[in-house]
């Protein structure tokens, strides 16, 4: 069995932001000759996630609404670990939208269904964060 390991770095300069991470982990996986496993694709930060789902600039407008409906930034002060820090909310939506995904991976590609796109979300972007892409298999 192997094992493949790579990381994806981050530097948003908004706030929150969805990005599509398909093409690199998809280039990650052909790097690595796996043809058949399992993918890990995890955010290494407490404000950020990596969720599966449609590619979509309506869909992301709504997520952002409903994620902002849930636990709005502002007002900071409505957060008790906001001491010091503004980010209590962005704990709150990678909460909610999950730390990582495993995807199988059959005759050497990503085995989605229609319409599945990994995306990083963030948020509590301007600083630098990264992703772990680990792939085992055969």
């Amino acid at each position: 069995m192997k094992s493949f390991r790579k990381e994806l770095w981050f530097e948003v300069p908004t706030r929150r932001a969805f990005i599509n991470i398909t093409p690199q982990v998809e280039e990650f996986l052909a790097e690595s000759g796996v043809q058949e496993g399992l993918m890990l694709v995890n955010a290494m930060h407490i404000t950020a996630s990596v969720f599966i789902n449609d590619d979509e600039s309506g869909l992301h407008h709504d997520y952002e609404q409903w994620l902002e409906k849930l636990a709005p930034h502002a007002p900071v002060a409505q957060y008790r670990h906001n001491v010091g820090e503004d980010n209590a909310d962005a704990h709150l939506k990678r909460q909610i939208m999950g730390r990582e995904v495993v995807v199988a991976i059959t005759k050497g590609k990503l085995d989605f269904g229609t319409w599945e796109q990994i995306f990083y979300g963030e948020f509590d972007g301007r600083r630098r964060k990264r992703v772990l892409v680990k792939i085992i298999g055969e």
